[in-house]
């Protein structure tokens, strides 16, 4: 009978610990942080005429085309997986 009642006891207590242990922690307060603003983002340099210096993806329209080209701009045709 003791065998049985052993590990109820040890259960129960861990139980009740558990419980408990809520009520000895001590209290958090949340702090918000300030993100900084926006001015506080370095200046965007306009983009030279010197397209060998240019780095994908960010090239100056005028370096896409030919100066003298008459191409036409097309959209380019949008694929998802969704059908």
């Amino acid at each position: 009978m003791i065998k049985s009642l052993a590990p109820l006891a040890i259960f129960a207590l861990l139980g009740a610990s558990v419980i408990a242990l809520p009520m000895f922690v001590p209290e958090v307060k949340a702090n918000e942080s300030l993100a900084p603003g926006k001015a506080s983002r370095p200046a965007i340099e306009p983009g030279g005429r010197d397209c060998s210096a240019q780095v994908w993806p960010n090239f100056d329209t005028s370096c896409l085309r030919a100066a003298g080209a008459r191409t036409e701009v097309q959209e380019a045709r949008l694929v998802t997986a969704r059908r």
